[in-house]
């Protein structure tokens, strides 16, 4: 109560950059990286929840959401080239020391922002994103495919990953509690995607998305080296992501604070009011 969500607009390199903000403006702030096929819309329920202790700031990358979303001839549609508007949207806004709660794509993104700066990085908090190679599903065979020749494998990669049945996929995976998901959740998501110029977009994007798996090794090592506070949480439902990745997790960094939700991969679905205690327990604990 009190702390009403708002929703701007910021100039980056030229590019409009859609945002969510909730909380005081002196509040410790989490910056919250989406995935995909979201947009800062995702992080709604949280910001609801947390803004009277937090400053909470939901940005959407370029080609999500409300955010501009220029054609790749246009625009490089990569891991690298969105960390960096990020990380020129908080300088923006003046932001000089942040937690970033990373789900999904958030994981790479965030990564690279904390690595570039890890001055400005007050903890990492990890909502089934991967930084494993062995987190990564069997639905990853086709994108493996795709990764290696992209010609042949488009056309399966683009049902695979942007359907209206893989959209469903993403938030329902193997939960055998279906009605406990709004259709809407979904049914909104492939509009969005549905949008002239979207697919050619996602698609770019995830074809840069082996450049990720390749720098998870420098992710661990930089785990293993600078210890990070780190909080996982993680959707056991998740098809996308494999259960042993929490795990992973700990084995770079031993006193992460590690818990397994009974959610799927987008895990505020249905697991909000849990990981808000989660996230308000740990951020708290470091400015009690």
């Amino acid at each position: 109560m009190g702390h009403r969500t708002t929703y701007r607009t910021v100039s980056v390199d030229s590019l409009p950059i859609f945002y969510r903000e909730a909380g005081d403006h002196d509040a410790p702030v989490i910056l919250l990286l989406h995935g995909l096929p979201s947009s800062s819309r995702m992080y709604e329920p949280l910001l609801a929840r947390l803004a009277d202790r937090y400053r909470l700031i939901a940005p959407d990358y370029p080609g999500f959401g409300h955010s501009a979303a220029p054609a790749p001839s246009g625009f490089a549609y990569t891991f690298d080239h969105l960390a960096e508007v990020m990380t020129r949207f908080t300088e923006t806004l003046g932001l000089s020391r942040y937690s970033l709660f990373m789900q999904d794509y958030g994981g790479p993104v965030g990564f690279r922002m904390a690595m570039a700066h890890p001055q400005r990085l007050e903890s990492l908090i990890v909502q089934n994103a991967v930084a494993h190679d062995s987190g990564l599903g069997p639905l990853w065979d086709a994108r493996r495919a795709f990764w290696a020749d992209r010609v042949s494998h488009e056309e399966t990669l683009r049902k695979n990953l942007l359907s209206l049945e893989a959209t469903r996929r993403r938030h329902v995976g193997s939960d055998p509690n279906v009605e406990r998901y709004d259709p809407d959740l979904w049914t909104d998501e492939f509009a969005f995607l549905s949008r002239p110029g979207q697919a050619d977009i996602q698609t770019e994007l995830f074809y840069d998305y082996r450049s990720n798996v390749a720098a998870y090794p420098h992710w661990q090592e930089w785990m293993r080296e600078c210890h990070p506070r780190l909080l996982v949480l993680w959707g056991k439902y998740d098809l996308s992501f494999d259960i042993s990745e929490p795990e992973a997790y700990r084995r770079d960094v031993p006193d992460a604070e590690v818990h397994i939700l009974d959610a799927g991969h987008f895990a505020l679905d249905t697991a909000t009011d849990r990981i808000a205690d989660l996230v308000r327990g740990f951020a708290g604990a470091r400015h009690d």
